[in-house]
């Protein structure tokens, strides 16, 4: 650990202290200047000074030389309510916080996520393990004590009066919190704990991991491998607290202030509120006062000791460097889990889903992550620690991954244990900003292609990653034809194909730039398309790309299976497939596939897959979304969002699809006052129409 400069610590105590420069050099026989010199760092003081300076801070000479913690008492721990804006704005909510869907899997994903993206030592995966841990009985009212709950519950009274979301939210909250009737009082806490990741270092309020987690909307504060570039995903943590309240406790992996353990603070995020006839702006902070004169009022981290951490049920294991995430009053927003077991199941099967392959490991290389979930009451177990297996929940997939980093793959599959590896290029465009005169880069990509295992629920699809190996998105491949034996495929793009080369930067950066804020596809967003020429394109031949590589590999089974036998038998044995999946494009796009659910809102989201016919000039197409009934017309409903996702881009409410593009992907929420009945009542159909045609 390195110690703090003597200057730096000694100007924190006299503050700490309310004691000026002019007043210490005083009481030590010296003047001011001399003082000056120490604090700015000009000078030091001679040894013999060394028992005198330790008396007048209220201290011992050990402190004063290591100077690992603060001289004198503590300071007392408060919450600071950020005060109204001047000029009348208000916020009801943090606005980021509805970036994303509001449920444990969304959570879990973006959580995991940034405790990959502060991996620390290479040569160990990071371990993370989520708690569920609801508070009863004294040990709820010891937890609040410890949380200054009184001083923060008129707040939370003033929150929950509001007629917006997030005071209806605040409302449920503290009725759980307090009971209703015979209902027993309780609070779930959800914990989130990663090791050998960083920490939440740098200052207070400058650059650093701290700043952008506890003070700063938007700040990503990542590396050029890291996963995440919007700086969103933490809002997720405060998301899921029905208070809107979230506690930290940080190991550091670089000293601030001379120390590393037990960095701890609190950030609560309310709508603009009034209490005792002032006026708030939203956010507060549980902290100590902080001394610096820019800074008067405010509540800064402070250095805990071991009984508070443990109160507060930020207690960590050991001293890897990383931090405890605290989420107050934890929920399900979505309502998809109500008891213990069922939030358990869910973050189990999100961090399978999302993080199978960071947790897989070579002989010799080691997984990026190792997860695990646990339940407790009152501090005690009530169901088992589940650890995550990638080869428990994604055998097959797990198995291409794990034959790649050993160098066991073949060019073709001939046996079913077997997983066949295939270059695939991706063709990085220039940047705008370096003109014309600059060309782009190639990349090759891996895929590895694998029988699908006979306890896969999903196959057949190509899982993309990069980076850290969180999945991106899963797609399904084109025209493939009938009667391909089921399969897994991963493609590895960037950082994930675990080479580290110009290209694979350039890919890497070119592939972030790619996805939204939920991390969750490829296609063309704002920073795509503003930052590099001709991206769309290149995205779309990356696909076509993907799909020729897995065509090599899973057709070349195909073409003997049809060539085996005398054409009369092969026709007795041909499916007659169902209408729709029959269905051909002849000279018109048609849709080929719609998946959809029914949301919170009682609104459709849909994901439709559109064939279109060959063509050199694109297509512009109107998407119309209707109630699929039994008898009479069915009923057209309005569109609240539609978001391009394959091969198309949204131009004033249609579809715009790139040329010789063969399908175009896209996805859509209708809009709930369209409904002439609850969504739940009725399926529905996409249909699309020719708007006109495009010239090139």
């Amino acid at each position: 650990m390195e110690d703090e400069h003597f200057g730096v610590w000694l100007g924190r105590q006299l503050r700490r202290a309310g004691m000026s420069q002019a007043d210490f050099a005083e009481k030590l026989g010296l003047t001011r200047a001399a003082v000056s010199a120490w604090v700015t760092g000009r000078a030091q003081p001679r040894p013999d000074l060394m028992p005198r300076i330790a008396e007048l801070l209220a201290t011992d000479v050990a402190t004063v030389v290591t100077r690992d913690t603060d001289a004198g008492t503590t300071r007392p721990v408060r919450w600071h309510h950020r005060l109204a804006h001047q000029d009348g704005g208000r916020e009801y909510g943090n606005a980021a916080a509805f970036a994303f869907d509001a449920n444990l899997a969304v959570l879990a994903r973006e959580a995991t996520q940034n405790s990959l993206d502060e991996r620390l030592d290479a040569t160990r995966p990071v371990r993370i393990r989520f708690t569920l841990h609801q508070l009863t009985g004294e040990h709820l009212h010891s937890f609040l004590r410890a949380l200054r709950w009184d001083d923060i519950e008129p707040h939370y009274d003033r929150a929950a009066l509001s007629r917006q979301k997030v005071g209806r939210v605040v409302a449920e909250g503290l009725r759980g919190l307090r009971g209703l009737g015979d209902e027993e009082a309780s609070l779930l806490l959800l914990r989130i704990d990663d090791y050998n990741a960083s920490g939440l270092t740098g200052p207070e309020y400058g650059d650093g991991r701290f700043a952008a987690v506890v003070r700063r909307q938007l700040d990503s504060h990542k590396s050029d491998r890291a996963g995440g570039s919007y700086g969103l995903g933490k809002a997720t943590l405060w998301a899921a607290s029905r208070l809107g309240l979230v506690l930290i406790n940080s190991t550091l992996s670089a000293a601030h202030e001379g120390r590393t353990a037990r960095r701890v603070v609190g950030r609560l995020d309310l709508p603009w509120r009034t209490v005792d006839d002032t006026a708030y702006a939203g956010p507060a902070w549980l902290g100590e006062p902080d001394t610096e004169k820019e800074h008067e009022g405010v509540s800064r981290s402070w250095w805990a000791d071991e009984k508070t951490v443990a109160d507060l049920h930020l207690d960590r294991e050991g001293g890897d460097p990383g931090t405890s995430f605290l989420i107050v009053g934890a929920h399900d927003a979505a309502g998809n889990c109500t008891t213990l077991q069922e939030m358990q199941n869910a973050l189990v099967t999100a961090l399978a889903d999302n993080f199978w392959a960071a947790m897989t490991a070579g002989r010799s290389t080691p997984a990026f992550l190792e997860a695990s979930v646990r339940v407790l009451q009152n501090g005690e177990a009530v169901l088992p620690e589940r650890p995550v297996d990638p080869r428990e929940h994604r055998p097959a997939l797990a198995h291409a991954l794990r034959a790649y980093l050993d160098g066991d793959t073949v060019e073709e599959l001939t046996a079913a244990d077997q997983v066949a590896a295939v270059r695939v290029n991706l063709d990085v465009p220039a940047l705008r900003s370096d003109g014309r005169r600059v060309k782009g880069v190639t990349h090759e990509a891996v895929l590895l292609v694998t029988p699908a295992d006979d306890s896969d629920e999903e196959h057949s699809r190509i899982v993309c990653m990069r980076g850290t190996r969180m999945t991106v998105t899963s797609r399904r491949p084109r025209n493939l034809g009938f009667g391909a034996d089921p399969f897994q495929a991963v493609l590895l793009a960037g950082y994930a194909t675990g080479e580290d080369d110009a290209a694979v930067h350039a890919a890497e950066a070119f592939l972030r730039a790619a996805e939204p804020p939920e991390h969750d596809r490829w296609g063309a967003t704002d920073d795509l398309t503003a930052t590099y020429a001709n991206a769309p394109r290149r995205l779309s031949d990356f696909n076509t790309a993907m799909d020729a590589a897995l065509r090599a590999i899973v057709g070349r089974r195909l073409e003997r299976q049809e060539s085996a036998g005398p054409e009369v038998l092969r026709n007795l044995l041909r499916l007659d497939l169902p209408a729709a999946a029959a269905r051909r494009v002849d000279g018109h796009p048609a849709v080929e596939r719609t998946r959809g659910r029914v949301d919170a809102s009682g609104a459709w989201t849909l994901d439709v897959v559109v064939k279109l016919p060959p063509r050199e000039d694109p297509w512009l197409l109107t998407p119309v979304v209707k109630f699929d009934v039994r008898s009479g017309g069915r009923p057209s409903l309005k569109w609240a969002e539609l978001s391009a996702v394959e091969n198309c881009r949204i131009v004033e409410g249609r579809i715009l699809v790139d040329a010789d593009a063969r399908t175009a992907r896209f996805t859509g929420i209708t809009a709930v006052g369209s409904h002439p009945v609850a969504a739940a009542l009725a399926g529905v159909i996409v249909e699309v129409q020719q708007a006109r045609e495009v010239a090139q």
